[in-house]
């Protein structure tokens, strides 16, 4: 049946995306915290695609076969002539005309939805509408009934709409939320034009596969997918990438696997914690491996070293990260994971490539660094503008490493701290900053005041301290050290001394000298317990 009696023609520009999706973000305000309406909406405006679909491909049915009875009949005993199969009671058309119980029917229709069509399994049954706490309806039958109406304004079929549309809902809401909820909604969110440039400098070829360890919504694979489309034709001959990610949150999970499906992606999301329980292993028990990795993992998170000691898949061959920060633990946990020629481009805090240098003696971070600087695997670093990101000011980086260097012994640094325009609440990178950014990638060139080429030999020189702006001044040099790396570096010196003061206490009382204490630094709980959050996935200090 035709939806045209409650859905208009209107198109879904991006303004016009925007305006809808507030306005059924409105219709349950107050009702539910802010952070949750994504819950409710994003499964819904999918069972919509999902319904308005279906009416596409049983339309064109209808045309060939020429009764409707017929082809009823026909996709009832073969699922398979159509992408998934929706039962009568399932579709749009069904659910606008339900104003009794609705709570207990969504419920039942998307888990039946599950069952009728396998693929759809852990991304369409995510949520119950008819949940209480505190034996109260967390969202009632009537907020449902009036959002079912708004998001009945526009057909999302196979003409209606861009087939990324819908992935782009799904980062309007995680946006809008993260401007108005603080870090907690940003850590799930990395900027759309981040992810376009790390899609850019990763630049897909025919066949390749893409993972993610921190994979949260699944935004950065979905940038890898555009930029591959943009190169090829979907129609063409090219063999299509294949998508990896793993997520920490069940319900983050099922978000990407949402979005992958709508975005007709070839895409295997697991759940669990990557860096203690990773998923995607090789028949032998061995990590697998892919040509790309492209990830956003949380900034400076701590874990416990049991961690990397206990590492039975050899993943931290350069050295052990300090417990102030595990960012060259997620870098050597994604590197472990590449091909002989693979690459990554992972998103940092901008510390991560600079703390430890100048300060003498050793340092765990720095000298990592020099581990990757002298295996030659670290190929550029871009430095982004500050307001990016939206649960902090600071800028962030890129982190480029590369098994087979197009340039050995080069490294290129990317000063793109003035390539962004201002906006409310936070900056953004326009098209044109990651068109010269990228550009400035895949030609390997040096560009006055934004990039530079130096050498390993220069890098050792400046002690393995690879920010851009060391490199590349656009203004007077200030080198004082910013507040948060000086925190920082102060938390690791109190690291070092406690774990010399524990190794003493074991040398005295291996002496017979006294008895060991237990040091607060040794006897923590488990890992992850020490940095309860989704991997960020996505989104640390931040689908």
């Amino acid at each position: 049946m035709s939806q045209a009696s409650f859905s208009n023609n209107s198109t879904l520009d991006e303004t016009t995306l925007g305006n809808w999706l507030w306005d059924a973000a409105c219709k349950i305000r107050g009702e539910i915290d802010a952070a949750k309406y994504r819950d409710y909406i994003l499964p819904l405006i999918f069972l919509k695609r999902l319904s308005d679909v279906f009416e596409d491909e049983l339309t064109r049915l209808i045309y060939e076969y020429g009764e409707s009875e017929i082809v009823e009949a026909l996709i009832l005993e073969d699922h398979n002539l159509v992408r998934f199969y929706l039962p009568v009671d399932a579709r749009w058309e069904t659910i606008t005309k339900k104003k009794k119980d609705v709570g207990q029917y969504l419920t039942d229709i998307v888990r039946k939805l599950a069952r009728e069509n396998p693929k759809l399994s852990g991304a369409i049954d995510i949520v119950d509408f008819n949940a209480t706490t505190s034996g109260e309806r967390i969202i009632s039958d009537d907020s449902l009934i009036v959002l079912v109406g708004v998001l009945s304004k526009y057909r999302l079929g196979i003409n209606d709409v861009q087939a990324d549309i819908i992935g782009r809902a799904y980062e309007y809401l995680l946006r809008k939320f993260a401007e108005g909820s603080g870090s907690s909604a940003g850590e799930f969110f990395t900027p759309p034009e981040v992810a376009r440039l790390m899609g850019c400098i990763l630049d897909p070829e025919p066949g390749e596969t893409v993972y993610d360890p921190c994979c949260g919504s699944g935004g950065l694979l979905i940038k890898c997918a555009l930029r591959f489309r943009d190169k090829y034709s979907e129609q063409s001959s090219t063999a299509p990438l294949k998508y990896y990610g793993q997520e920490w949150l069940a319900l983050t999970s099922a978000m990407a696997k949402m979005n992958v499906f709508l975005h007709n992606m070839e895409a295997e999301i697991a759940i669990g914690d990557s860096m203690n329980n990773p998923k995607f292993l090789s028949r032998k028990g061995k990590l697998q491996h892919f040509d790309m990795v492209t990830s956003n993992p949380m900034w400076n998170q701590k874990f416990d070293q049991r961690v990397y000691e206990n590492d039975e898949f050899s993943r931290y061959f350069s050295g052990y990260p300090n417990n102030s920060s595990a960012d060259w633990g997620w870098v050597q946990h994604m590197a472990a994971y590449l091909t002989d020629s693979g690459r990554m481009a992972v998103v940092l805090d901008t510390g991560a490539v600079s703390r430890g240098s100048g300060s003498g003696g050793s340092n765990r971070e720095r000298d990592i660094r020099k581990a990757y600087v002298e295996q030659d695997l670290i190929e550029s670093v871009i430095l982004l503008p500050e307001n990016l990101f939206f649960n902090t000011t600071a800028p962030g980086i890129i982190l480029i490493v590369n098994k087979q260097k197009r340039h050995p012994r080069e490294i290129l640094l990317i000063n793109g701290s003035g390539q962004f325009e201002k906006g409310r609440p936070k900056n953004f990178l326009t098209a044109d900053a990651i068109k010269t950014m990228g550009e400035i990638y895949l030609q390997w060139k040096a560009v006055d005041e934004i990039s530079i080429i130096i050498t390993t030999s220069e890098a050792a020189k400046s002690d393995y301290n690879l920010s851009p702006s060391r490199y590349i001044a656009k203004a007077a040099v200030d080198d004082t050290i910013p507040l948060e790396d000086a925190v920082f570096l102060l938390k690791e010196a109190e690291e070092e001394r406690a774990l010399a003061d524990q190794r003493l206490w074991e040398v005295l009382a291996e002496l017979g000298l006294g008895d060991e204490p237990v040091s607060p630094l040794l006897s923590s709980s488990p890992p992850m317990a020490v940095a309860e959050k989704k991997q960020p996935y996505g989104k640390g200090k931040k689908s």
